[in-house]
């Protein structure tokens, strides 16, 4: 993209897509593979990345970039504090608002880690200005959020990875092979467990911290006074302002395996039905204590509850289980299959970071792509509206809508603070 004299990977990407239309917690420093040693690719030739939203949560993962082969650029944040003690370890530049750091012809990417609010915002402007995005989860506070932002990322060609990391474990592929492959039989039962979100938070109006910009912080989110949110997270996740709570944020996880291993878009219509605690107290007052059932036309049946993090495939012949620490199954002996050349064979990641760089270099999707986090993002939505219409609702995955319910298809949209839009 810089270099504009010399055909390099990143100038040439750059026509193409206008054509078409961890880790350690020391500071980063330039080392001697900046130069290309020890078979890194010199820094000319390097995915540039920058990073909107430097709290822990999006510094690890950029750290995890960094060491990946990324070069760190740019930092974006509310937070003066944070961009510039990024800014200072990359030496690399800091910036207030995001949209200036976008305007950068030599950026090839970024990684989106802010509130859930602003995830579709800045996933949506970063692949107008045609940059590549990595996106924590849960992808958006609302379907319609979602369906833009997978229009757009395709649109506008871009490639993009969701923050689902137990895509790059051998166990967790190797669990979705097996139930696709058809080791458990036909699918008869799926039960996902994720964990809760939590009760209480402050709500008396504290003065806004120095050096934090809370207007840029809250985004699209509605406004309201300060009062800590913001700071170290501050619960704000479980706080239907600025989330829907863990039903996405962590759910996000065990609903990703789920999509991986078995098409549930694919399974015809869903009737779902669900319950739980909402606080009336606090300013935490997202679903909590959650329990959902789905039916899809096929006749499959799904769970979907608070506990641990783990996904279960039951079938005709067994069952298996699959979470962060392994995969488990009924009879053992299911784990021991060795897949065909003509069974399904999911594709191979072993660095989240590191695929999604080379995703960018060679335009192929990387291994959490945009289908799939908005297939998973849903599965959390349309549970949430369930439990709030307080009655059964029948989704349509193709049409993605519910069926002859506008109440529900009410639910589908949440309005944007001004000046932020889609």
């Amino acid at each position: 993209m810089a270099r504009a004299n010399k055909t390099t990977r990143r100038s040439f990407l750059q026509r193409s897509a206008a054509t078409a239309g961890a880790l350690a917690a020391a500071p980063y420093v330039i080392t001697s593979t900046a130069l290309g040693a020890a078979g890194v690719d010199p820094a000319s030739e390097r995915v540039t990345i920058g990073l909107i939203g430097g709290g822990g949560r999006g510094s690890g993962v950029f750290r995890g970039m960094i060491g990946a082969g990324g070069q760190p650029i740019a930092v974006a944040d509310a937070w003066k504090n944070r961009r510039e003690k990024w800014a200072e370890q990359i030496k690399g530049t800091p910036y207030a608002d995001f949209r200036e750091m976008l305007q950068r012809d030599d950026l090839d990417a970024v990684c989106v880690a802010t509130t859930d609010a602003w995830h579709v915002h800045h996933t949506v402007a970063a692949a107008r200005a045609g940059k590549d995005i990595y996106c924590e989860k849960p992808l958006s506070v609302c379907i319609r959020d979602d369906l833009v932002c997978r229009d757009v990322v395709r649109r506008y060609d871009r490639m993009f990875q969701y923050g689902t990391q137990q895509r790059s474990s051998a166990h967790c592929r190797l669990g979705c092979e097996l139930v696709r492959s058809g080791v458990v039989g036909e699918v008869k039962e799926i039960t996902v467990v994720a964990p809760d979100s939590n009760p209480g938070g402050s709500t008396k109006p504290l003065p806004i911290p120095d050096g934090l910009d809370y207007d840029m912080w809250l985004g699209p989110a509605p406004w309201r006074e300060y009062c800590g949110q913001s700071v170290g997270g501050g619960g704000w996740w479980h706080d239907y302002d600025y989330a829907i709570g863990f039903i996405a944020g962590w759910g996000a996880h065990p609903l990703d395996i789920l999509v991986w291993g078995y098409d549930t878009h694919k399974a015809g219509n869903w009737e779902i039905e669900g319950k739980a605690m909402i606080p009336t107290t606090g300013r935490n007052n997202v679903v909590m204590r959650w329990d959902v059932d789905f039916r899809f036309a096929n006749g499959v049946k799904m769970k979907f509850r608070p506990g641990g993090d783990y996904t279960e495939f039951k079938g005709d012949k067994g069952w298996i289980g699959i979470s962060r620490g392994g995969i488990k199954a009924d009879p053992p002996e299911l784990l021991k299959t060795v897949l065909g050349p003509n069974d399904v064979h999911l594709q191979e990641s072993r660095n989240h970071g590191g695929n999604f760089l080379e995703a960018v270099k060679t335009r192929k999707d990387p291994v959490s792509n945009i289908e799939d986090a908005v297939h998973s993002d849903i599965i959390s939505h349309v549970s949430d509206i369930a439990i709030r219409c307080g009655r059964k609702v029948v989704w349509d995955p193709v049409k993605e809508q519910f069926i002859g319910d506008d109440e529900a298809n009410r639910m589908l949209s949440r309005a944007h603070r001004e000046p932020w839009k889609l």
